[in-house]
């Protein structure tokens, strides 16, 4: 039987020569590579078939992210349930968004006045601008809101007063004082949201030291005899029923809020009154009350932004002993001072009703109990050590 010639098996590419394939290969390129003749196959296929030719895919494979149609959230954020691939073509994560936990306020960052008192020459006598900002915002540190800076005290001013020369010779209480300290401390204690309350130390009294005091003999400014209210020390009280008096004071208020401001408040203390122990026992309960009234609607009109205050005894023993029956005076807040520990609950009864309560650094003892009292709105702190810095550290390791 003869043998039969086997049949080639495939497309018989191999037998095309190379150079009609080259040419079957580069027409097809360049015809589909036209976007008319690209279009019309496409028209011609049905809508659900689309051609996929990789070589025309202008999106590489790792750069292909496939996109949800979610719409943005409320907060117009991204939706927590779309995922990207990272710079490392890792597998995609989900985006978390970052929320900075915010704590409730303490108890005592619910105070509305956390308080701190500087004597006239504690923080700002003959220093510089750096160090009274310096200083400022080391109570800022220590969680103290208001820095209550004395102003005035034993018949004169700190700052220099146009009021005091005119009227007594005297520009200011002898000190070294900074035409500029103040401001410096008003405008760093606004950066750091804190308040500043100019202190009228020791109100209508003075003692024999006071630069007025002779003056104030001679032009018959005082009350008879002496007040014996603190051991100690003997007082004198500038009788505001004078209206050479009455007129002094209530020019150096409105001269002060004119001068500074951008002060937040002025305080007055209990030394505004008078010792019922005085000779003549003389009844200067309406004249005390007629004085603080002119005195803080001038003010107010002069400077209607600024608060009066005033931290004074309960209002029983203030209008028994002192003739301050601050009840009818009409000011912003009062303050009830219970230094004397003895009858300190009835001081705390009082307080609750009131803007707040005062203490010294010796009574930093108590402060967990005052903090933790809701119904104490403001606390205040004086020191008696003469060390306010040591104190506001005090004040904050007590907390």
């Amino acid at each position: 039987m003869p043998h039969q010639k086997k049949e080639r098996s495939g497309c018989g590419c191999l037998n095309i020569p190379l150079s009609v394939i080259l040419a079957v290969v580069g027409g097809g390129y360049w015809w589909f590579s036209q976007p008319g003749n690209l279009d019309m196959i496409s028209k011609i296929l049905s809508k659900n078939e689309r051609i996929n030719i990789p070589i025309f895919n202008s999106t590489p494979k790792s750069a292909a992210i496939s996109i949800p149609t979610a719409s943005l959230t409320p907060n117009n954020s991204l939706p927590t349930s779309l995922n990207l691939a990272n710079k490392n073509n890792k597998a995609p994560s989900t985006i978390k968004q970052e929320t900075k936990t915010v704590l409730p306020p303490t108890p005592w960052e619910k105070k509305v006045i956390r308080g701190i008192y500087l004597t006239r020459y504690q923080a700002t006598n003959n220093a510089d601008e750096q160090t009274i900002r310096q200083r400022v915002r080391y109570y800022h540190s220590q969680g103290i809101n208001t820095i209550i800076h004395g102003v005035w005290g034993n018949g004169c001013t700190m700052y220099k007063s146009e009021v005091m020369q005119q009227t007594l010779g005297y520009s200011s209480c002898p000190n070294q004082f900074q035409e500029k300290w103040l401001n410096w401390l008003i405008d760093e204690a606004h950066k750091q949201e804190m308040q500043v309350h100019a202190y009228f130390e020791k109100g209508i009294k003075i003692d024999k030291n006071s630069p007025i005091f002779d003056l104030a003999v001679a032009k018959k400014w005082i009350v008879p005899g002496i007040d014996k209210t603190y051991a100690g020390i003997d007082h004198y009280v500038l009788d505001v029923e004078n209206p050479e008096v009455a007129t002094f004071f209530k020019n150096i208020s409105v001269e002060f809020v004119n001068k500074y401001p951008n002060v937040d408040a002025v305080q007055w203390d209990d030394y505004l009154g008078y010792y019922a122990e005085l000779p003549g026992k003389v009844d200067r309960t309406e004249h005390l009350t007629k004085f603080v009234q002119q005195m803080t609607s001038s003010m107010k009109k002069a400077n209607s932004s600024v608060s009066f205050d005033i931290c004074h005894h309960n209002p029983y023993w203030a209008k028994k002993y002192f003739a301050a029956d601050w009840e009818h005076w009409g000011v912003d807040r009062v303050f009830i001072q219970a230094y004397n520990d003895t009858n300190f609950a009835e001081e705390l009864n009082y307080a609750q009703k009131y803007a707040g309560i005062a203490i010294t650094d010796k009574q930093l003892g108590r402060l967990k109990e005052l903090v933790n009292n809701p119904n104490i709105h403001s606390i205040l702190v004086f020191p008696f050590s003469g060390n306010p810095e040591k104190t506001a550290s005090n004040l904050k390791q007590a907390i």
